[in-house]
């Protein structure tokens, strides 16, 4: 009976029933409820050992936001942090699994176990459909102005910006675009409506975003080298040694001095392969005279002063 449908496909009970499911396959541990009147098969990713708590919530809310697709009104999206989720904008830790949906004045915000619903004015919610999901939700930029009263610290207002505005490429000779940045800077400011809740918080966001940041971590080293009273690093500086020859990309750079910022996330670690790459760019680095600072995310969220006592040694011994 499963068959008729694919592995974490959400179906309602109706169709399940004339897809020739019984009441007690309903109601059976081979099926998850994710909502009223909502069916799914069990998806792959339930049984997988070694993932984290954080990122087993991600891929909840996700998975239960494009469930929630499946009969959700024709006046209903996605918005705030589900929104951004689906748009692979990155985010800090989150409480709970609610998913956010959202519908435009005058129609009700949607209630229901599970979800948390928001009203927007139509003027202030620009909808679109996603190009992998086919799910409604809210642009980009109107992604991340509903964000300004949703995310506490304003480093992670910038990083979620800068996610926006990145444009992911291939570095080094040959290199070539991935994919197109989600937003322009214009289009950011645009959506940046007078009356939007966390406007000021947004407002200041965004003259700190920068193109060329690849991660969340990215940013905020960025930024607490620059409040700490350093000068501004470059970022995602294409590297070449004396022979023209392409070391790598480094995260971020003051080209002048020879020193790259690296930081060392958890699948620097656990990848065999990220790893060796990252022993040889490091070692050619050292070789064309470069000091590379390896950056934990101990160092970044809990200890920022070993970052900065870091940097400005490297910078001293440099000047």
């Amino acid at each position: 009976m499963a068959r008729e449908f694919h592995v974490g496909q959400a179906f309602t009970t109706g169709q399940a029933l004339r897809a020739g499911f019984s009441r007690r396959d309903l109601d059976g541990p081979l099926l998850e409820r994710p909502f009223h009147g909502l069916r799914s098969t069990l998806p792959t990713d339930a049984l997988e050992p070694g993932i984290s708590a954080d990122h087993q919530r991600v891929l909840t809310i996700e998975r239960n936001a494009l469930r929630f697709a499946a009969y959700m009104s024709r006046h209903e999206f996605f918005s705030h942090t589900t929104a951004a989720l689906l748009w692979r904008i990155p985010l800090p830790r989150l409480d709970g699994e609610l998913i956010e949906v959202s519908v435009n004045a005058p129609h009700r915000a949607p209630r229901g176990s599970g979800v948390h619903g928001h009203q927007l004015a139509r003027a202030a919610s620009a909808v679109v459909v996603h190009p992998e999901h086919g799910a409604r939700l809210t642009s980009p930029a109107v992604t991340w102005s509903l964000l300004g009263h949703v995310l506490r610290h304003p480093y992670d207002l910038v990083a979620t910006a800068d996610a926006i505005v990145r444009v992911d490429r291939i570095p080094g000779p040959g290199g070539w675009v991935r994919a197109p940045a989600l937003a322009s800077l214009a289009e950011l400011e645009a959506a940046l409506v007078l009356r939007r809740k966390g406007v000021v918080a947004l407002r200041d966001a965004l003259p700190r975003v920068r193109r060329g940041v690849a991660s969340r971590p990215e940013t905020w080293m960025r930024l607490t080298l620059v409040d700490g009273g350093l000068s501004e690093p470059e970022t995602d500086l294409e590297v070449y040694d004396d022979e023209g020859r392409f070391i790598g990309c480094v995260d971020l750079a003051y080209s002048r001095q020879k020193i790259a910022f690296e930081y060392e996330g958890d699948h620097h670690r656990t990848d065999t392969a990220q790893w060796n790459r990252d022993i040889e760019k490091y070692d050619a680095l050292v070789r064309a005279g470069w000091r590379v600072i390896r950056v934990t995310a101990r160092m970044l969220f809990a200890e920022p002063h070993t970052l900065l006592a870091g940097a400005r040694h490297a910078l001293s011994e440099r000047r």
